[in-house]
């Protein structure tokens, strides 16, 4: 299977980046993992958020492909085990899907027509995570879940 995450800003902190990195490397043996970059719009006054969301869920749509399966995080999305997460993407292995697209919003969220095309919606937690932690988390996630559908120790 491969994956991509689909995240709107960049990684600025270098402790984040050393752990993504490390993530990354640590999910290869099981899949390949692809992170796409999509630049966050500037918004200087609240009445430019919907307008900013809209460009940056064009964007988003512009570079999924129409067979991919597609995860959105959200804060009022499902919340998963990590058992029950590992599970979710076995089974989207097993249908056949190749393709993982799992989309982390920027500062304001994603706007409501990415949303509406996701097949899942995923809460990491009730609890608002900055979109570079979200990313670190969901790679980490994504290795544990690897290591649980592979019966190999590391997930306890």
């Amino acid at each position: 299977m491969n994956i991509n995450i689909i995240a709107v800003g960049k990684i600025r902190e270098k402790y984040i980046k050393s752990g993504i990195e490390e993530f990354l490397k640590r999910i290869q043996p099981y899949s390949s993992v692809k992170i796409i970059e999509i630049e966050a719009e500037m918004v200087k006054s609240d009445d430019q958020i919907k307008k900013a969301m809209d460009i940056e869920g064009e964007k988003i749509l512009n570079i999924i492909s129409d067979s991919a399966y597609i995860i959105v995080l959200d804060v009022f999305g499902k919340k998963l085990s990590s058992e029950k997460f590992a599970s979710k993407i076995q089974n989207i292995s097993t249908q056949g899907i190749n393709q993982l697209v799992i989309i982390i919003g920027g500062a304001f969220g994603l706007d409501e027509k990415v949303k509406k095309n996701a097949d899942f919606s995923l809460s990491l937690s009730e609890m608002t995570l900055p979109h570079q932690l979200a990313r670190l988390f969901l790679l980490e996630q994504i290795y544990r879940s690897f290591k649980i559908i592979n019966n190999e120790p590391y997930h306890k």
